[in-house]
C-alpha cells in the first residue's frame, strides 16, 4: 500500500485545500503521539515492575491489539502495521507467564529506539507545527504591509523595505512550510519502524535471557516471523533514506524554482513576464473590499462607510467567480458571469495599487478586488472577460472561433519536414493566394513582439469538424451534450472513408504562439522552450488530452470523451514539423494562415506532448502529407498523360509476370526426373506438341485494341516464347520478335 503524502509543491501556495490536508496530518500525528506515549509507558511498567511482570506484558499485548480500532486518517483498518502489531499480541500472552527479565536488555532493545523516537522525531513535528504558525503569522502581517501602502503618499523606499520585508517572511514561510510537510511525510515512514522496533526488541530479549520461556517463544513459526519483520523494517528504512534524499533534492528544486515567485512586484533586475492575455480559467489570492455602514450619533444620523480589505483564495468555475477562506471547506459564489454586461476593468482605488472592479449591472454592485501586481491584475482582467465572452450555454448556436489555414509539406530523414518549394508553388493553387516564402528564422526575429501564449485548446470554425460558422451577436458555448452519437460518427466516417491513409495517436496540447517565419528546427526547438519556461512561470499544469487523426485529407483533433472534433488543419496549411531533439515525447508543427483583406500570411507553431515517441507523429505527418500530394499532381496532370502512363505500368507488369513464369517452368523442367515423361502433362504446350508455350499475350492485345497504348510497343509473341520439349535447356536461346 502506498504512504500518504503532503505535495511539497502547494506549500508556498497554501490554499485551502491544503491546509485542509495538512490539518489531518497534524490530527494523524498527535494520535500517533498519543498512541507511542501509551506505549511508552507500557514498556516503562515492565522495567519497573520485575514482580508484575506477567501483568505487564498483557497491558502490553492489550495494547498492541487497540490499533486496530485506534481512528488514525492516514491509516486503514486492513494494513499490514494493524496486523503485524495483533501477530505480535497474540505472542505476547504466552510470555505474560514469565517472571524474568534482564532491565540492561530490555533497557537497550525495548526503551531505546520508543524513546528517541519520542524524543527526536515527535518532540520536532510539535517544534515544527510551532514554527509553522509562526512563520504563517509573519508571512500575513507582512502582506498585510506591503497591499496597505500609498500608491502616492509612501515613498519608493518605504515600498522597497516592505517589498524586501515580505520577500522575507514569504521565503521563511515557505521554507518552514517544506521541513515542516517533508517532517509529517517522513513520520509515516517511521511510524512502521518506531512502531516495530520496541516490540521485536522486547521478543528478542525474551528469547536470549529466559530459558523457561524457551517452549513459549522459542518455536521455529517465531524465528520466521521475526526474520520477516526485521526485512521488512530494513525495507521501510531504505525506502525513507531513499525518499530523503529525493525530498532534499526536491526541496532545492523547488526553491529555485519559487525564488522569483517571492517578491510580489518583481525586480527591476528580472527579465520581463508579459500577462497571459487568452486564459478562460484562473485561481488565487485576492484582497477583496468589504465596505459597512457606520451610524454617527445625533439628531442628523450621519452614516459613514467604513472599508475592510479580507484576503481570500478566489477561482473561475462554470463561468462563476468563487471564492474562499482558509478555514472553509468549500467556496461561495461571488459573481456569476454569466450575466448580460458584466465587465472587468481597472479602478482608481484612492489608498491601494493594483486594484480593478467587476461590475455587474443585473446586481447592480461592483466587485472591488485587489491584486499582488501589474501583471496579475491584468491576467485576472482578460480571464474574466474571455469567460464572460464565452459565457452561457445556448442550445442549438454555435460560438465564435477564429478560422485557421495552413500549407503542405514532406517528409525529411530527420523526423522533421516543411514543405519543397515545388510543392508550395503547386499547393498554393489549390489555397485562396500564393503563400509567400518567408527567409530562415534568426535568433533576433524570430518571435513576435509580446505575442502571447495560447494554453487553452479552441475549437476551428471548419464545416466538417461539427462546428458551424459564427452568428451574430457575442459569442457563446455550445452544449457539448446537443450534439447527438449519430452526427458525431457521420462526422468521423466521412473524413475517414475518403482517406487513402489515417493513423491515430493520443496527444496533449501544451500551447501556440505567433511565430515569424513558418520553419526551422532552431525556430520549433525554442518555441517548445519558451512553451515549457511559461508553463513553469505561470503554474500551467492542466493539459488538454486529444486524440490526433492524421489522415491524408487533413489533420483533426478530437475529443477521445465525446467524439467530437476539437479542431481541424488542412494539410496544405502546415508548413513544418519537428520532434524535440532531447525529449522525444515533444513534437510541434508550424501551421500558415492568411487573415481575410491581409497581404501577408502569419505563422502559429503548435506545441504538443505524446505517450510515444514524437518521430512517428512526425513520420506519419510526412506520409500523408506526401500522399496528399501525390494525389494533387496526379489531379493536375492533362487527361490523357494519366491514361497512357497508366497503360505503360500494366504493359511493365505483364512483362514482370512473363518472366516469373519463365523461370517457374524451367525450374519445373529442371526439377522432373529423367525419363518421366508424364510430368510434363500439366505444363502448357503448342498445339502440334513440339514447345512448350511460357508466356500469354492476352492482357497486350486487349491494351493495344483498346486504344490505350499510343504507338506500338514491343510485345512477345506465343512464337518467340515457345522452347523445345527435348533438348539441353542450359543452351537455349529466348530471341522475341517485334510485331507491328
Amino acid at each position: 500500500m502506498g504512504i500518504e503524502k503532503l505535495h511539497l509543491e502547494d506549500a508556498l501556495e497554501d490554499s485551502p485545500q491544503t491546509r485542509s490536508l495538512l490539518s489531518v496530518f497534524e490530527k494523524d500525528a498527535i494520535a500517533l503521539k498519543k498512541y507511542t506515549v501509551g506505549l511508552h509507558n507500557c514498556c516503562q511498567r515492565i522495567m519497573k515492575a520485575q514482580n508484575e511482570l506477567c501483568a505487564a506484558t498483557q497491558s502490553l499485548s492489550q495494547h498492541l491489539r487497540d490499533f486496530e480500532i485506534q481512528k488514525f486518517p492516514l491509516e486503514s483498518d486492513d494494513s499490514v502495521l494493524s496486523s503485524t502489531l495483533k501477530q505480535f499480541s497474540s505472542y505476547l500472552d504466552d510470555v505474560s507467564s514469565i517472571q524474568q527479565v534482564l532491565s540492561a536488555q530490555f533497557s537497550e532493545t525495548m526503551m531505546y529506539p520508543l524513546s528517541r523516537f519520542l524524543q527526536a522525531d515527535l518532540e520536532e513535528i510539535t517544534t515544527l507545527c510551532e514554527m509553522f504558525q509562526i512563520a504563517s503569522n509573519e508571512h500575513d502581517s507582512a502582506m498585510s504591509r506591503y497591499m496597505r501602502l500609498h500608491k502616492r503618499k509612501d515613498s519608493e523606499r518605504q515600498k522597497s523595505e516592505y517589498n524586501e520585508e515580505l520577500y522575507l517572511m514569504r521565503k521563511k514561510f515557505h521554507q518552514t512550510s517544506l521541513h515542516y510537510y517533508s517532517s509529517l511525510n517522513a513520520l509515516q515512514y517511521k511510524r512502521k519502524c518506531s512502531l516495530l522496533e520496541p516490540v521485536m526488541g522486547y521478543l528478542h530479549a525474551q528469547r536470549a535471557f529466559f530459558q523457561m520461556g524457551q517452549d513459549a517463544v522459542g518455536k521455529k513459526e517465531i524465528e520466521d516471523f521475526l526474520n520477516n519483520i526485521s526485512t521488512s523494517v530494513q525495507g521501510v528504512q531504505q525506502d525513507l533514506q531513499t525518499e530523503t534524499k529525493k525530498t532534499v533534492e526536491h526541496i532545492d528544486t523547488l526553491e529555485k524554482q519559487s525564488a522569483h515567485m517571492y517578491h510580489a512586484e518583481p525586480m527591476v533586475d528580472m527579465p520581463y513576464i508579459p500577462p497571459n492575455t487568452s486564459l478562460t480559467q484562473k485561481a488565487g489570492y485576492l484582497y477583496l473590499r468589504r465596505g459597512k455602514h457606520l451610524h454617527m450619533p445625533g439628531p442628523i444620523g450621519k452614516q459613514l462607510i467604513a472599508t475592510k480589505w479580507e484576503r481570500c483564495f478566489f477561482f473561475t468555475v462554470g463561468g462563476n467567480l468563487m471564492s474562499q477562506s482558509r478555514d472553509e471547506l468549500a467556496g461561495s459564489l461571488v459573481l456569476d458571469l454569466n450575466e448580460p454586461g458584466v465587465l472587468a476593468e481597472p479602478h482608481e482605488s484612492d489608498d491601494r495599487r493594483f486594484v480593478f472592479q467587476v461590475i455587474s449591472p443585473k446586481s447592480k454592485r461592483n466587485t472591488v478586488l485587489q491584486a499582488e501586481n501589474e501583471r496579475d491584475k491584468d491576467e485576472w482582467i482578460c480571464t474574466l472577460n474571455n469567460i464572460v465572452r464565452e459565457s452561457g450555454y445556448i442550445k442549438g448556436k454555435s460560438p465564435q472561433v477564429k478560422e485557421r489555414t495552413s500549407s503542405s509539406s514532406s517528409l525529411t530523414k530527420q523526423g522533421s519536414g516543411s514543405i519543397s518549394p515545388d510543392q508550395a508553388s503547386l499547393s498554393s493553387m489549390s489555397s485562396s493566394g500564393a503563400v509567400p516564402r518567408t527567409p530562415a528564422p534568426t535568433p533576433s526575429s524570430s518571435f513576435v513582439a509580446e505575442a502571447p501564449i495560447q494554453f487553452d485548446l479552441l475549437s476551428q470554425s471548419s464545416p466538417s469538424s461539427g462546428v458551424t460558422s459564427s452568428l451574430p451577436g457575442p459569442p457563446k458555448r455550445i452544449n457539448p451534450f446537443d450534439q447527438s452519437a449519430n452526427e458525431v460518427l457521420d462526422t468521423l466516417d466521412s473524413a475517414i472513408d475518403t482517406a487513402t491513409y489515417v493513423e491515430s495517436f493520443v496527444v496533449r496540447f501544451l500551447g501556440s504562439m505567433e511565430v515569424t517565419t513558418d520553419r526551422g528546427d532552431k525556430l520549433v526547438h525554442e518555441t517548445m522552450r519558451q512553451i515549457m519556461a511559461a508553463r513553469a512561470i505561470h503554474n500551467v499544469f492542466k493539459m488538454t488530452e486529444s486524440r490526433l487523426v492524421v489522415s491524408s485529407e487533413c489533420m483533426r483533433l478530437i475529443d477521445p470523451s465525446t467524439n467530437t472534433v476539437r479542431t481541424q488543419f488542412a494539410l496544405a496549411d502546415i508548413s513544418f514539423w519537428a520532434a524535440h531533439p532531447e525529449n522525444t515525447r515533444l513534437f510541434a508543427f508550424i501551421t500558415r494562415t492568411k487573415p481575410p483583406g491581409a497581404n501577408q500570411s502569419t505563422f502559429s507553431c503548435h506545441v504538443f506532448e505524446c505517450n510515444i515517441s514524437a518521430e512517428e507523429i512526425c513520420q506519419a505527418i510526412g506520409t500523408a502529407t506526401k500522399l496528399a500530394f501525390q494525389a494533387l499532381m496526379q489531379r493536375k496532370l492533362p487527361p490523357g498523360v494519366g491514361k497512357e502512363k497508366k497503360a505503360h505500368e500494366k504493359v511493365q507488369q505483364v512483362k514482370t509476370r512473363e518472366k516469373n513464369l519463365l523461370m517457374q517452368n524451367i525450374q519445373q523442367l529442371e526439377d522432373a526426373p529423367e525419363g518421366e515423361e508424364g510430368n510434363l502433362h500439366n505444363l502448357p504446350l503448342s498445339p502440334d506438341g513440339k514447345y512448350l508455350v511460357l508466356t500469354a499475350t492476352d492482357e497486350l492485345d486487349d491494351l493495344i485494341e483498346s486504344g490505350d497504348l499510343a504507338q506500338p510497343m514491343e510485345k512477345l509473341t506465343v512464337e518467340s516464347m515457345q522452347l523445345p520439349i527435348s533438348g539441353d535447356l542450359d543452351n537455349v536461346d529466348v530471341e522475341p520478335e517485334s510485331e507491328a
